[in-house]
């Protein structure tokens, strides 16, 4: 069975402690121990046309869907949720089993 990756795209709201979000979510995804991986980003490009102001993107890493289940259902996070959705204008989360596909280009 694949792996699944959640995805969190936010628009944070300007006044968001956004360094502060991103250091509490990195102390919960070390106490919740269903998560593989954790890798976290902001756009470099800023192109709103493609971005639609969405501005940082989060992936965790989990061994199955029941994982990830536990995971949006663990305390801690549910906590943290209230206080990440109250710092963003806008949030997309997707679910995905990963495919990947190895590019050779000898």
């Amino acid at each position: 069975m694949a792996e699944i990756k959640h995805l969190v795209l936010a628009k944070f709201k300007a006044e968001a402690a956004v360094e502060q979000l991103v250091q509490d979510m990195q102390k919960l995804v070390s106490q919740v121990d269903v998560v593989k991986d954790f890798e976290w980003g902001e756009d470099v490009l800023k192109n709103e046309r493609l971005s639609h102001g969405f501005t940082h993107a989060f992936i965790l890493t989990f061994a199955s869907a029941q994982d990830l289940d536990t995971y949006i259902k663990h305390p801690n996070h549910v906590d943290y949720g209230i206080k990440f959705r109250a710092s963003v204008d806008d949030i997309l989360a997707i679910d995905f089993p990963t495919n990947i596909h190895n590019i050779n280009y000898n």
